[in-house]
């Protein structure tokens, strides 16, 4: 009877806190009898703190409120956290080739438990190679045909990255990506604080921009949104970036001149000038006329969105109905006049 009386009150303890996910017990029922009032906690706050705490110093992992010693944990974003201190979370397991675990294993409290026959931090390496050496290679070079980006070994096909301190910042399925490149010389933090690493890249926060997000941009957001917005409404007509109030366009042509999209806010495309795409190709507007900012200024005698008409044809009825007709036996194919 004392132990279904037990299991009752830890159920109805369950029940009771919908907003989270309640830990197991770390202390004696009795301590905790009031679990949510504070004022009938037996325990000090010291002491409350204490059985919360982790060996790192943060309560329940920054995951969860501490209750009279309990951690009660927090669901603020995909996955579930649970453990006795908030520890484990499902969705932090590593990743190979954009899956979780490589797909030979389960997550379990945020690690990765290796199907048999499988091991390594993300179950990505097979405790046997059927591979040759040569073919073991190929399948590690990147796009440039480097095995593991210079930054890794080749382990049957697969990348093993460089970390000397152990510490995940080399990573990729080439092990392209290197976090290094975020840390400012400084301060020693990723991107000074003020923005994420991803890939070697540093994305800023509003108001900061910088390879490492180290300048403070010194007008407000709103000024900042006014000078990127296109006038269409778009920032930056959706083909660029906002960089304190600046447009940088995502095509840049590398010679150093414009490049096929261009202009303050990124409204120009020179692209809608050229009849068929070939960003390293002037012809523009069919030959027959000016690109300007995306738009045909036809020459004299020619028309079309591309300057691809003459308004007089040289051709007679017959030699511009045969030219139409093509292999088809309809002029155009039927599609068009």
């Amino acid at each position: 009877m004392y132990a279904q009386g037990l299991l009752g009150l830890a159920l109805l303890l369950v029940t009771s806190v919908p907003a989270g996910h309640l830990a197991p017990p770390a202390g004696p029922l009795a301590l905790r009898s009031s679990l949510g009032d504070p004022s009938l906690c037996r325990l000090s706050q010291t002491e409350s703190e204490l059985r919360c705490r982790v060996p790192g110093g943060k309560l329940c992992n920054d995951r969860g409120r501490c209750e009279c010693g309990v951690c009660i944990c927090q669901v603020t974003e995909s996955g579930k956290y649970y453990g006795p201190l908030c520890e484990c979370h499902d969705w932090v397991c590593e990743t190979y080739d954009g899956k979780i675990c490589a797909g030979h294993g389960k997550c379990d409290c945020g690690k990765c438990k290796c199907d048999e026959g499988w091991y390594g931090e993300a179950c990505q390496y097979p405790t046997t190679c059927n591979l040759t050496r040569r073919k073991s290679n190929e399948m590690c070079k990147n796009s440039q045909d480097i095995i593991c980006s210079g930054a890794g070994t080749c382990q049957c096909g697969r990348c093993k990255c460089a970390n000397s301190e152990e510490n995940g910042l080399v990573y990729g399925k080439f092990c392209e990506c290197d976090d290094r490149e975020c840390i400012d010389d400084e301060t020693g933090e990723f991107c000074t604080g003020h923005g994420k690493c991803y890939c070697g890249n540093c994305y800023c926060e509003a108001g900061w921009h910088g390879d490492k997000c180290e300048f403070q941009c010194d007008i407000t957001p709103w000024e900042i949104k006014k000078r990127c917005t296109s006038p269409d409404g778009k920032i930056c007509s959706n083909r660029g970036t906002c960089v304190c109030g600046e447009c940088t366009c995502h095509d840049v042509d590398p010679t150093g001149d414009w490049g096929d999209i261009h202009g303050d806010t990124c409204e120009c495309d020179e692209r809608n000038c050229k009849a068929v795409y070939d960003r390293y190709s002037d012809d523009f507007c069919s030959g027959h006329g000016q690109c300007n900012c995306g738009r045909c200024d036809c020459k004299e005698g020619w028309t079309g969105k591309k300057c691809e008409h003459p308004h007089s044809c040289p051709l007679s009825v017959e030699e511009s109905s045969k030219k139409c007709q093509g292999n088809s036996n309809l002029l155009c194919s039927g599609r068009g006049k």
